[in-house]
């Protein structure tokens, strides 16, 4: 940890460094805000579930995944054209494994939103309605665990870090 003195305060760098942080994630939440707020009206998703899963998913759009193919989400590719191999963590049988799988490039952030929102709207290829409790839910508690229950993610502690980043940063605010 780097000190830095300043006349007469001793300034610690990781505060700094949160400080900088902190702001990058604000402006990270007011890009993707009103983008999500769209989704809400054209599709029926949380605005705050939607945001708190691209926060995730794609660590605050710093992920390569997200830097590199604007996959906010995670969403897993099935043809050498729309998709590129990575490898992931995924929770099996009580432990997390890492496997490769292939994931969906997107031309842009806000394609993948919009991915992201028919996915949910329209479920997988094997069940249309894979989803459709996290449409209905009535807050994003419920729809945060009902992303767990379809199996959108293997992370056992997925609801809780959704609803952790909502409530940190106010995301719920966004839903109407």
């Amino acid at each position: 940890m780097k000190l830095y003195v300043t006349q007469h305060n001793v300034v610690d760098d990781s505060v700094a460094t949160e400080a900088s942080n902190d702001a990058q994630h604000q402006q990270f939440i007011k890009t993707i805000g009103p983008y999500a707020q769209q989704m809400q009206r054209q599709y029926g998703i949380l605005p705050s579930i939607t945001m708190a899963q691209a926060i995730l998913e794609s660590d605050w759009g710093q992920s390569t995944l997200s830097k590199k193919f604007n996959n906010y989400y995670g969403i897993k590719g099935d043809s050498d054209s729309n998709s590129r191999y990575f490898k992931t963590q995924e929770f099996v049988n009580g432990r997390w494994v890492t496997v490769s799988a292939r994931f969906r490039v997107y031309s842009s952030w806000q394609e993948s939103m919009r991915d992201h929102s028919l996915l949910l709207v329209n479920g997988t290829n094997w069940n249309s309605q894979q989803y459709q409790a996290v449409i209905n839910a009535a807050d994003y508690k419920q729809a945060a665990q009902a992303l767990y229950d379809a199996q959108y993610a293997t992370d056992p502690d997925y609801p809780s870090k959704l609803i952790n980043l909502i409530q940190k940063y106010g995301l719920n605010n966004y839903d109407k």
